[in-house]
């Protein structure tokens, strides 16, 4: 059985949600059952399958993040929150 596609909203709507330097706050929930980007109450919160396991839910936040953006995930940054469910995120 294939994987379900996650559910994206519109990139300009999860662009407008950052700042003026580029950053965005997001909340994520690791080992969920399906994976999805959605901005809840204005804020954006990812939920990825993968482990919070040597880096492997940050890796698929940010490939996930960069999906629903429409660019590389060599663009996208994380400043902070390696080790937490909330993140700072720089979008280029």
């Amino acid at each position: 059985m294939a994987k379900p596609k996650p559910d994206l909203p519109p990139a300009e709507a999860i662009r407008a949600l950052a700042d003026g330097e580029g950053r965005l706050a997001v909340r994520v929930t690791p080992g969920a059952r399906s994976e999805g980007v959605a901005i809840v109450d204005g804020a954006v919160q990812v939920k990825v399958r993968a482990k919070p396991q040597d880096g492997a839910a940050n890796d698929a936040v940010i490939g996930l993040l960069a999906k629903a953006l429409g660019s590389a995930p060599s663009r996208l940054t994380l400043l902070r929150g390696a080790t937490s469910r909330s993140k700072l995120v720089r979008l280029d």
